[in-house]
């Protein structure tokens, strides 16, 4: 699917060569899933402190067929 982005050139041009990409393509697509991975571990962290845990929970108890 083309897409039109109005994208600095510069930005661009050095997001490829830090990446050593060979292709602008390359660039965006590993940038934007570098964002996303990125988002999402800040979404992981702001649950910190909000879920309780209980140090005595034994999830093999769980598991174990009567």
């Amino acid at each position: 699917m083309a897409t039109n982005l109005d994208i600095s050139p510069r930005l661009i041009e050095e997001a490829r060569r830090i990446g050593k990409h060979r292709s602008k393509k390359d660039a965006v697509t590993e940038a934007l899933k570098e964002y996303i991975r990125s988002r999402r571990q800040m979404r992981i962290l702001e649950l910190a402190g909000q879920i309780d845990f209980d140090p005595r929970y034994d999830y093999k108890q769980e598991r174990r067929r009567p």
